[in-house]
């Protein structure tokens, strides 16, 4: 997303003068990269719960959560969908700068790099702290690594063409929930299971690809409004979001297509509220995704015209988005380890394998901390990246190293 504007230079200017006016200056767009570290810092907090949380409790289960549980775990429901539109947008954009084939070549090695990430590096040292492989989660790089390389692909046909297979597949692909299939390349594409199985390894698929390769796709298509005058652009941003929010209510409430789970009338009304917002993320249903990217538009709207002053933290954020992803979870789980050994004065279970149903950590006896402490300790893990976020984020805008490019 960085524009290399043209500069002119007076014939006055001395020659330091003409060599620093013309040295490459990078510039962003803000409004995506405000939306895209909000639901970054966002993401930590859901993260955080899952090293300091209870396990043996869902937050979406209504028999055993609490409202503001809930609520913990649903605010964060928005940070998937919205980077993965970004990834499209991101992507469309960067053609200012790039050919279709240099933007396809891109798109597939970083792809490449994402799913190494997910299944090498990152299990190794940000989830689990352990080279074991008794189990392997192929989780949100592993999809977005997917995203971009069949995105890769599209990039060579007509943009609408991109999007229209986006918004297809996003709309249609609950007609596929029948299928129950254990085949391992449907539970890749749309089905959640395990795809190795034995007592020594096991594989599980959480982000299946489709929608997901389809939400990318729609960003794709979004990435054209950012050509088109501000007043246009901020109406379509506008309209389309509570356009796609109120699909969101109308289908929600006549409760038969969309989500393979039904809303209910619950032990209060507030429960009630919970059920009809309580829609599927694995894998997202075309509900989860209407409830998450209306509002995600709305927000774009909001900030079309500049980022407020207090969101300016959320924009160094943004711009950086990789290199804080991988940085925060090892330091979610250093802090774990940290307060184990305080508490137990062992940290044996921080390093074993989890099983899937208590992930990422298996929890030692009597784990879980109250949602004020999460919440303390989220605010400090967002805090304690800022800074290394905000050098690295200078780096990217003083240097065009390939590298960079990667993180």
């Amino acid at each position: 997303m960085a524009l290399t504007p043209q500069i002119g230079v007076s014939p006055g200017h001395s020659a330091a003068a003409v060599s620093e006016a013309a040295a490459p200056k990078r510039f962003r767009l803000e409004s995506v990269d405000v939306l895209r570290g909000v639901i970054m810092i966002l993401m930590a907090l859901d993260h955080t719960r899952d090293f300091f949380g209870q396990t043996s409790i869902s937050p979406t289960n209504l028999s055993q959560t609490t409202i503001p549980l809930f609520f913990t775990r649903w605010v964060t429901h928005f940070c998937a969908p919205v980077f993965f539109l970004l990834i499209g947008t991101g992507a469309y954009l960067s053609l200012r700068k790039k050919s279709k084939s240099e933007l396809s070549r891109f798109l597939f090695t970083r792809g490449l790099w994402l799913i190494f990430l997910e299944t090498v590096l990152f299990r190794c040292l940000g989830l689990q702290f352990n080279f074991d492989y008794h189990l392997t989660l192929l989780d949100v790089l592993w999809a977005l690594g997917w995203a971009m390389i069949v995105l890769s692909a599209l990039v060579h046909l007509p943009t609408p063409v991109v999007t229209g297979f986006g918004v297809v597949m996003i709309a249609g692909h609950n007609l596929l929930d029948r299928i129950q299939s254990s085949n391992p390349v449907w539970s890749i594409l749309h089905r959640l299971n395990f795809i190795v199985a034995t007592p020594r390894h096991s594989v599980f698929v959480a982000y299946t690809l489709i929608p997901w390769v389809g939400v990318t796709a729609v960003g794709y298509g979004l990435g054209q409004i950012y050509a088109w005058a501000s007043e246009r652009r901020r109406t379509f941003l506008l309209r389309t979001g509570l356009e796609t929010t109120a699909a969101f209510v109308v289908l929600r409430g006549i409760n038969i297509y969309g989500d393979p789970v039904r809303w209910s009338a619950q032990k209060s009304a507030a429960f009630t509220a919970l059920s009809f917002l309580n829609t599927n993320k694995y894998p997202p249903s075309l509900l989860f995704l209407l409830m998450t990217l209306g509002p995600a538009l709305i927000f774009l709207w909001a900030v079309d015209g500049g980022t407020p002053r207090f969101l300016r933290p959320a924009l160094v954020l943004g711009k950086v988005p990789m290199f804080y992803y991988l940085l925060h979870f090892p330091l979610i789980h250093l802090l774990a380890v940290a307060v184990c050994y305080a508490r137990y004065e062992q940290v044996h279970w921080m390093f074993e394998s989890p099983t899937i149903d208590k992930f990422p950590i298996t929890p030692p006896p009597g784990w879980g901390f109250s949602l004020p402490i999460i919440y303390l300790i989220w605010a400090s893990v967002v805090v304690a990246l800022y800074p290394l976020c905000r050098w690295f984020a200078a780096l990217k805008q003083r240097r065009s190293d390939a590298w960079l490019s990667y993180l």
